[in-house]
């Protein structure tokens, strides 16, 4: 997340975020389940995959015949992520398996318009000879609709007044903002208290979806850009998720950690300060850039955007 008057060259650094909201006209309150281990989920023969959200690569297992067999989804991909991967497991020309979205008969909720961003749920699936973009899609979104289903995350969601869908968006949000597995539900409550509050959410992690990209450093002229993900500028929720969170973000969405938290920033890595007093935020701000700084003096690579 930003400030609400962004420097030019807006500073967030290797795992950061700086999160700060504006005061302003009352919002809609309408308000992205895995990370460490594997967990089996049942017969479908799928395994929850244990990866970071900042491992970058395609992770596939080959046989004999060096044809992928399995296939690691990780928790935080956007549905672009996925499919290109699904198209390079299968050995298809780029694109494939984007075009294939329509006609894979995907049993999406209908708040999600035909988009299966968020439930491309992040597990390691098996591929053979007959996969195809549209089985690989099924099942992926089969597994979301299975571990978003449950009674606990209806349950959940009902108490806090929306719909399992804009569950799976916070979640998404959290998996994407969150540095680690313990700040999630003190992240998550960051998100309702905001919108509980009116406040536009002001999360990087929207914008950056919203412009296709994933960067450290946001301007004020990205603040400005007209789209319906950035939430600097849109008042409540994005209209759908942004990536595919896991088990632990989607938990932590269901059970915020209780708190009047409305900003936080990651100083640096293992440090991220929560706190509901401006000005204590801003100083915690000054601080993360002058760690910033010496990152970038230490090592010139750190100070250039991400992705």
């Amino acid at each position: 997340m930003q400030m609400n008057t962004p420097r030019r060259k807006a500073a967030r650094g290797d795992a950061a975020r700086t999160n700060t909201v504006r005061s302003g006209a009352a919002g809609r309150k309408s308000i992205r389940l895995t990370r460490r281990g594997r967990i089996l989920l049942g017969a479908a023969g799928v395994v929850v995959a244990g990866a970071a959200v900042t491992v970058p690569l395609l992770v596939l297992t080959h046989g004999a015949a060096g044809r992928a067999t399995s296939l690691v989804v990780p928790e935080g991909w956007r549905a672009s992520q996925v499919y290109d991967a699904v198209d390079k497991a299968l050995a298809l020309p780029s694109g494939s398996t984007r075009q294939s979205v329509g006609t894979a008969g995907l049993k999406l909720p209908a708040d999600a318009e035909g988009n299966p961003e968020g439930y491309l749920f992040p597990a390691t699936y098996p591929l053979d000879k007959n996969s195809t973009p549209q089985s690989v899609l099924r099942y992926m979104v089969d597994t979301a609709n299975k571990r978003f289903g449950g009674a606990p995350v209806a349950a959940g969601a009902q108490r806090d007044a929306m719909n399992v869908y804009q569950a799976v968006t916070i979640a998404s949000i959290v998996q994407a903002e969150a540095s680690n597995r313990a700040d999630m539900g003190k992240v998550a409550r960051v998100v309702f208290n905001r919108l509980q509050s009116g406040m536009p959410l002001q999360m990087d992690s929207t914008l950056n979806y919203a412009l296709d990209r994933s960067t450290l450093d946001t301007t004020t002229a990205d603040t400005r850009v007209e789209n319906p993900y950035n939430s600097y500028q849109r008042m409540g929720l994005p209209p759908s998720p942004i990536d595919s969170p896991g088990e632990d973000a989607m938990r932590a969405a269901m059970n915020p950690t209780p708190g009047n938290w409305l900003y936080f920033v990651t100083v640096k890595p293992g440090d991220t300060r929560f706190t509901a007093d401006y000005a204590e935020h801003q100083r915690n701000v000054a601080e993360f850039n002058v760690e910033r700084k010496k990152r970038a003096q230490q090592s010139p690579q750190s100070a250039q955007p991400s992705g």
